[in-house]
């Protein structure tokens, strides 16, 4: 008798099923309140492989706070005692023993959100930078240099692929920004090279960027309105790949962060945590934040919007001067100006 099964059929599609909704945890926090508590959470949790969605803060009459915040698991192990455990262990070995740490379900989560007023959207969405948006001298000059970027298409030194050069200011997710675009775009990209200026070069604080690339049919990028459209695609990206800007919520102060989704649907890494960063360095503590996508000027964003504490120390609510040094630190934090 044979040892192996006369015949054996393996499908060659295999049935895969689309992944489900993702599950929805409740992690809820009582802690002694205090500055920068909210970016600290939001360190542990990012090094859990936890996203956040939303945040509900409140305070207690004894000057505690009771944070809520409702996460998804990168992992898909949340539901488990070990996972469970190990999430609080880490919180408790970082921010003290007198916290108090539960996870819960969520099942009744609903991921909502409420769209923006259409006055502050078109203002949050704009593809242009207003005047008043550029807050500081150093920014300025910042943007400035982006704005004078130079991209190139050169099809004379490959017979297979067109070459894309791009000069432009170095900056905190800008080789990001390039490659969605691109892929954004149906453009393919075979070979690449990236290059920081050297020291004492003229060229300071600039980035080139060599990228040998085809279209999604093979072919070379040869049409000039194909690449005069990529190269304003690509220039509008380097410039403002964010958009960042603080409102007046009713009585309350709200800031609002906001970035491209992704054909893929996904969005961009770490904005939350850098802007929270940003906040405490400010000394300015968070009430709520929530996290939602909106779909404007034909393509869809992801926004952050987070509630702010009006201080004695740092008044926001009639204070321009306060309001743009808030824009003006989120966003260099943001483009990678702060460490």
């Amino acid at each position: 008798m044979s040892m192996c099964p006369s015949s054996y059929s393996i499908p060659f599609y295999p049935d895969i099923s689309q992944p489900g909704p993702p599950k929805f945890y409740l992690l809820k926090l009582l802690l002694p309140d205090r500055k920068g508590l909210l970016h600290d959470v939001t360190h542990i949790l990012s090094e859990l492989e936890l996203l956040i969605h939303r945040v509900k803060v409140s305070t207690t009459p004894d000057g505690r706070v009771v944070d809520l915040f409702f996460i998804t698991d990168g992992m898909e192990l949340l539901h488990t005692k070990e996972r469970q455990e190990e999430t609080c262990s880490t919180l408790i070995a970082t921010l003290g023993h007198s916290i108090s740490c539960e996870v819960l379900s969520a099942e009744g989560f609903q991921q909502g959100f409420s769209s923006l007023p259409p006055k502050i959207a078109e203002e949050l969405f704009r593809v242009e930078l207003a005047g008043s948006e550029i807050c500081s001298s150093s920014l300025s000059a910042e943007l400035k240099r982006v704005q004078t970027a130079t991209i190139n298409f050169d099809n004379s030194l490959s017979p297979a692929h067109t070459l894309v050069q791009i000069i432009c200011a170095d900056q905190k997710g800008l080789i990001y920004d390039i490659l969605r675009t691109m892929k954004d775009c149906n453009i393919q990209i075979f070979y690449g090279r990236f290059r920081s200026d050297k020291k004492g070069s003229v060229n300071k604080g600039c980035r080139e960027v060599d990228l040998f690339v085809k279209q999604v049919d093979g072919k070379k990028v040869i049409d000039p309105e194909k690449q005069e459209a990529l190269r304003s695609r690509l220039r509008s990206e380097m410039l403002h790949p964010l958009r960042v800007m603080i409102v007046s919520r009713g009585p309350d102060t709200e800031l609002l962060v906001a970035n491209p989704v992704e054909l893929s649907g996904k969005g961009r890494p770490r904005v939350f945590y850098d802007a929270t960063l940003a906040l405490k360095a400010l000394g300015i503590c968070i009430f709520s934040a929530e996290i939602g996508r909106q779909a404007a000027s034909e393509r869809q964003w992801e926004v952050y919007r987070f509630l702010l504490d009006d201080s004695k120390e740092f008044p926001l609510a009639n204070s321009p001067t306060n309001r743009n040094r808030v824009v003006d630190r989120v966003r260099k934090t943001l483009m990678g100006c702060y460490n």
